[in-house]
């Protein structure tokens, strides 16, 4: 993982799509996300769904389950965690079209839940980083 100082972040395996030919939806389901708040050094714990087209290559499952575990922790704020994460698996997979929802549980009174997607396009950011 290139986006976090943390060196126990562990990379992510991938393996040849089966179907590359055809568009089809791989939905995931973590529900027992954890990592740390910045602020507090507390733990925050969230559901994460991903979802995602892919091209030619898919996210092997243990490799994302011990990938998302390595978060427990890495400190950071729920829209950076999950910013990232979106990041790290597109750079992973390169996937026709993915979204990560964030589901985060109450902290301090306040339900937050961060989305972020990848369209295949480039962004305006992207384009300027080159």
């Amino acid at each position: 993982m290139k986006n976090t100082k943390n060196k126990g972040i562990t990379e992510i395996e991938i393996f040849p799509n089966p179907f590359p030919e055809r568009d089809y939806t791989i939905d995931m389901e973590c529900p027992e996300f954890t990592c740390l708040c910045p602020k507090t050094g507390q733990p925050d714990f969230a559901t994460l769904h991903i979802s995602y087209i892919p091209d030619k290559l898919c996210i092997e499952l243990k490799a994302l389950k011990i990938y998302l575990t390595s978060y427990r922790n890495e400190g950071g704020f729920h829209e950076k965690v999950v910013n990232i994460i979106l990041d790290d698996l597109v750079a992973a997979c390169k996937p026709r079209k993915m979204k990560i929802v964030g589901d985060f549980n109450v902290r301090g009174g306040i339900h937050t839940i961060v989305t972020v997607e990848h369209s295949g396009k480039k962004t305006k950011a992207a384009k300027r980083k080159k």
